[in-house]
């Protein structure tokens, strides 16, 4: 039987350069009207026994080229489970080997959520008691902006994820704190409830999602570089949310990511912004060290750099939400590698730690939400 390859479907990406033998020459395909790319997904039938080597020819030239040391694909037979293959990176060329045991193995950049998993998560919360569904408004292909509201407590709260479609962990937990939130047995989920009105968008990329790209809308924008001047030519996805927040208020912020190259989940803050104080910017970093000493999938050490006093980028979400609202914002990042001061060999960083992360991160909550 010959080797396809196929990345026809919800999510996919890749372009086919050769087929010679069991090896696969490929190269991932730019964001739509964007120099970004990174994500990948796709599918190998007739793969079957056979010794495969994939190389993804254009490695070097991707978003984030320095993410690719130390990384590892995902490589599924059911697309439920998602394990690490052999990976190296050299000479700009990313190339990993496995021999599948059935006919069809699929790959991808990290586990999936497409968009009918995205469309399954919003109809199973939605019917869940207490739950509201509101469509915030609608993105460039014309998708909705899916917001569901959870909770009757005085403290609004606005979970959000997916500005870079290709970071498929942020979805993950945001299923693990959809399904949390909505527990009627759950005394922490009761608790947070009573507290705060949960505002949450699990994707506000459905564009970018369903098109398999890295970083962009269906334009090639950076949603994550528009919250100081959102437009419906440009960025509906974020004018629809931000104005959603203005109609609330803000009281904390959480804005869900994935990031290339640093083996670790992190918090960035709002550092810069003018309305910064030591006093203020104490109870963003007082929520990572107790969510640090809750669980040993999080850590304070590895990060990013802090903007300095006053040059903060009110276009980024964090910043914006922050400085908009008094909030304690934060964005939270997960790797695309492992979580490496608490590894997992076989699964790396996975969708369900991503979903026990931010489970971890609601209790957390619980117990600080009164000091906010």
């Amino acid at each position: 039987m010959s080797i396809s390859v196929n990345a026809a479907f919800d999510g996919g990406n890749i372009r086919v350069v050769a087929i010679e033998g069991d090896r696969l020459d490929l190269e991932i395909v730019r964001d739509h009207q964007s120099d970004f790319y990174q994500w990948f997904y796709f599918r190998v039938a007739g793969a079957k026994g056979r010794a495969l080597t994939l190389r993804i020819l254009n490695a070097g030239g991707s978003a984030y080229p320095f993410g690719w040391p130390g990384y590892k694909a995902r490589m599924s037979e059911d697309r439920v489970a998602w394990r690490q293959i052999d990976t190296s990176y050299a000479d700009g060329v990313l190339e990993f080997r496995c021999q599948p045991s059935g006919d069809l193995a699929w790959f991808a950049y990290f586990a999936p959520y497409t968009m009918e998993q995205h469309e399954a998560l919003v109809a199973r919360i939605a019917r869940a008691p207490g739950v509201i569904h509101r469509e915030l408004g609608r993105s460039l292909d014309g998708r909705a902006i899916d917001c569901l509201t959870v909770g009757e407590g005085p403290k609004p709260v606005w979970l959000y994820a997916r500005q870079h479609p290709g970071e498929s962990m942020a979805e993950w937990w945001m299923e693990g704190a959809l399904e949390r939130l909505t527990d009627p047995a759950d005394p922490i989920a009761r608790t947070l409830r009573e507290k705060c009105t949960f505002h949450v968008v699990p994707n506000m990329n459905p564009d970018g999602t369903f098109r398999g790209h890295l970083r962009t809308n269906a334009a090639g924008v950076n949603l994550n570089r528009e919250w100081h001047e959102p437009s419906l030519e440009r960025s509906p996805e974020v004018l629809c949310v931000r104005d959603a927040m203005d109609g609330t208020g803000v009281v904390f912020a959480m804005d869900v990511h994935g990031d290339e190259a640093i083996p670790a989940n992190f918090f960035a803050g709002y550092e810069g912004i003018e309305r910064w104080s030591n006093a203020y910017g104490d109870k963003f970093y007082e929520f990572g060290r107790r969510l640090a000493a809750h669980t040993p999938d999080f850590q304070t050490e590895q990060g990013y750099a802090k903007s300095a006093p006053g040059k903060a980028n009110l276009s980024m979400s964090t910043n914006q939400v922050a400085q908009r609202f008094g909030a304690v914002a934060m964005t939270l990042e997960m790797p695309f590698k492992d979580h490496d001061p608490n590894p997992d060999p076989e699964f790396g960083w996975s969708p369900e730690r991503s979903k026990g992360l931010a489970h971890s991160c609601l209790e957390v909550l619980a117990d600080y939400i009164d000091e906010l």
